[in-house]
């Protein structure tokens, strides 16, 4: 089975670490990519909240850093995307075709230029805040603070930059505020479920949800427990095949896709790559159509970047 996976923090965990691509020592390890019949993965850079203004650039560029000395070391097997064609290209070659991200908006320093610079890095996708607050916004740490000037700034820019924006960890605030009118350009949930089915707030309320449908963005299907099932979880697939039930019931069968969040503390019976591709055969076996098993493992995600990246 196909794995297009829009979220991961594991490059984090390497640097923290000092392991390479092909450890068992994280979750998402490139030894599993044998398994994989094509294979493309997102590494974030997660700011976390206790990094901001200089600590926050220094530890993004530290992070990048290794990610770029994974790629020179792993370059038989990985290689990174800079435009969509490239997805298909590398992964023809049995490689792992590696996007960029950053997972918190703090790396921007409050300086609208350095949105720019991480376009020139090569990222390609912003989640604009994780659980607190940031210049931009703020996640469910603070569920009364919306947008500031600058986030409604750099949202703009980051589209005019051609960097998707990820509203994953966005409190509902400044996700209503973005739905009413600063985004113009399709964003994507990278790594959110359905509050519907589970109540956690870092899920998608179906309003949310809809409106990513009705504007062609995406939702990357998250493994943590906390945002799959507020019971205890008894089979993981099942409990998330529910989430797919449910969003393919709002017409999402082009916007659902995958977002591990591997190494980001999922607890899963599906805490590999490899065991998560397999979520495609189980989604057959329980009546998903093969088109459409398809779009969610691989197609539409790759289809959402060929129209959307530059």
């Amino acid at each position: 089975m196909k794995l297009f996976d829009l979220h991961c923090d594991t490059i984090e965990r390497m640097e923290e670490k000092g392991e390479n691509m092909l450890t068992d020592k994280t979750q998402l390890s490139l030894k599993y990519l044998p398994q994989i019949e094509k294979w493309c993965q997102t590494f974030a850079i997660f700011i976390p909240d206790s990094k901001r203004g200089a600590a926050a650039v220094e530890y993004y560029e530290r992070v990048r850093a290794y990610f770029h000395k994974m790629l020179r070391e792993h370059s038989d097997i990985v290689e990174m995307v800079n435009t969509p064609s490239d997805i298909e290209k590398i992964t023809a070659k049995k490689k792992c075709a590696a996007i960029l991200s950053v997972e918190g908006a703090a790396v921007l320093d409050g300086k609208l230029e350095n949105v720019e610079k991480l376009a020139k890095d090569g990222v390609k996708m912003m989640t604009l805040t994780w659980n607190g607050e940031n210049e931009l916004a703020s996640g469910n740490k603070n569920p009364e603070m919306g947008f500031t000037d600058f986030g409604r700034e750099a949202v703009k820019e980051m589209e005019k930059q051609n960097i998707i924006v990820d509203v994953s960890h966005l409190n509902d605030k400044s996700m209503e505020q973005l739905m009413g009118g600063i985004a113009t350009k399709p964003i994507i949930a990278t790594h959110s479920n359905l509050r519907s089915i589970c109540s956690h707030k870092r899920n998608l309320t179906e309003e949310m949800f809809k409106y990513i449908v009705d504007h062609k963005g995406l939702v990357g299907l998250n493994l943590l427990h906390a945002f799959v099932s507020d019971e205890e979880m008894k089979d993981s697939k099942a409990e998330l095949f529910r989430h797919v039930y449910r969003m393919l019931e709002l017409g999402g069968e082009d916007v659902i896709a995958c977002g591990s969040d591997f190494d980001g503390g999922i607890e899963s019976q599906m805490d590999n790559p490899a065991k998560f591709a397999s979520f495609g055969d189980y989604m057959l076996e329980n009546g998903i159509s093969r088109r459409i098993v398809d779009k969610i493992m691989f197609e539409n995600a790759l289809h959402f970047f060929e129209e959307n990246v530059r």
